[in-house]
């Protein structure tokens, strides 16, 4: 592209109204944990291929603190939530959201939104930052779950916060569930093994706009809104049911028999269906044409598919990229393929070779799939009918947070430090 062109494209660009650049840079940019497409594809993005600690690290910075929240990037930063252990191991945790740049990895800013002393124990893999944030590019939602959910503008300033309460997790697992983002809508799940919810909040002001009781137990998965005729209505996949509701009042729409225990792989979805998947101690994939579903919707033609093979993930979420969804065997590195449209496997529990353990969730862009595991290693995989891996690249960190894809650059979130992997 000429530089003359890349002026006018920035000009047009300058011209358009504020709300049509939003929604021109919601789709360039990574403004939620799976990405603009909230699918795991990154629609402009065209990262390596290969890569390793001496080869197409544009940086590499140490971030304070632990956490497995995915990053989300808009416009030249990186925004990323840890949660910093007190020296001494006794009181309190700070809570901090930081902005780096995109070019050299430079830490902007730095805020600490909450100290606050953990009311429970973790497994053994997670971790107190696990709740990923949200941006519109005007402000960043910052969740941090228990310790609430904070608004912040793109400087740092808090300008609301909102208190949940306390969750109570199965067997003290640790918390996961991140904000959905439509309009100006902020959608919490709130499914533990206390009483469980769902609330949504107006993002201006953070007051409650309305709040639905749910019987279910602890479920990580993050809600996902569709609309049907320009009508937005968020679905919400748990144990015990699926439920849709209609975003702007919390009125029940449609639901249906639900996943396995522990439910947390976020929906994907198309313009036609909704696709929820689990696999903790059993296997559940099925796709909801949500644009026929109405009240009880089980045993309905609007359940379109139901997939009867194994291999349902259970910590990552699935990656649906034209037409197809790939996804892994519980935390396994076994990926299956199949039709978005008919639920029938291009592939089945193929075994990725080098890979180990993964809870990162699967990202694409640019006809290549990225499949990353629990000690750095990272597949990338051919996008098709046939499995066909194109690298396997490995750092000297593991990684448990999604990776991120915007333009040229792959960021992944290791144990202590941030990767930008690029080409130079």
């Amino acid at each position: 592209m000429g530089k003359v062109t890349v002026l006018l494209c920035a000009a047009l660009f300058l011209a358009l109204p504020a709300v049509a650049q939003n929604e021109a840079a919601a789709e360039r940019f990574w403004p939620t944990w799976r990405g603009p497409t909230g699918n795991g594809v990154a629609p402009h993005g065209d990262p390596p291929t290969e890569w390793s600690e001496t080869e197409n690290i544009r940086w590499k910075v140490r971030i304070p603190g632990y956490g497995h929240a995915t990053p989300i990037v808009w416009g030249d930063h990186v925004y990323v939530q840890t949660a910093v252990a007190p020296e001494s191991g006794d009181g309190p945790y700070r809570f901090d959201l930081i902005a780096l740049k995109r070019k050299d990895g430079a830490i902007t800013w730095r805020k600490t939104l909450c100290e606050s002393e953990p009311h429970e124990k973790l497994h053994r893999d997670a971790s107190q930052a696990s709740n990923s944030p949200v941006t519109d590019g005007e402000h960043i939602y910052a969740y941090f779950g228990s310790r609430g959910l904070f608004c912040v503008d793109m400087k740092g300033k808090v300008v609301w916060k909102r208190d949940f309460g306390q969750m109570q997790t199965r067997r003290e697992f640790g918390e996961g569930s991140s904000p959905a983002l439509w309009g100006d809508v902020i959608v919490i799940a709130w499914d533990h093994e206390g009483p469980s919810f769902i609330v949504a909040l107006d993002k201006r002001t953070g007051e409650e706009l309305w709040r639905k009781e749910r019987d279910e137990p602890t479920a990580w998965s993050t809600p996902r809104v569709v609309t049907v005729k320009g009508v937005p209505q968020v679905v919400a996949s748990a144990a015990n049911r699926i439920r849709s509701y209609a975003l702007k009042t919390g009125e029940l729409l449609w639901e249906c028999d639900g996943m396995t225990l522990n439910v947390v792989p976020t929906p994907l979805a198309d313009e036609r269906c909704v696709y929820c998947a689990s696999g903790f101690r059993g296997n559940a994939l099925l796709a909801i044409d949500y644009t026929k579903a109405r009240g009880e919707i089980t045993e309905s033609n609007a359940v379109v598919w139901s997939y009867d093979g194994k291999g349902a993930p259970y910590v990552p979420s699935a990656c649906l990229y034209d037409g197809k969804i790939y996804f892994l065997q519980t935390n396994r590195a076994v990926l299956s393929c199949v039709d978005a449209k008919t639920g029938k496997p291009y592939y089945a529990r193929e075994r990725l070779e080098g890979l180990g353990g993964v809870y990162a969730s699967i990202v694409a862009a640019d006809d290549r799939v990225y499949v990353v595991d629990r000690d750095g290693v990272t597949a990338v995989i051919a996008h098709g009918s046939e499995l066909r891996v194109l690298a396997t690249n490995t750092l000297d960190e593991g990684c448990a947070a999604s990776p991120v894809i915007v333009d040229g650059e792959l960021y992944l979130r290791g144990s202590e430090h941030l990767y930008c992997i690029a080409a130079p």
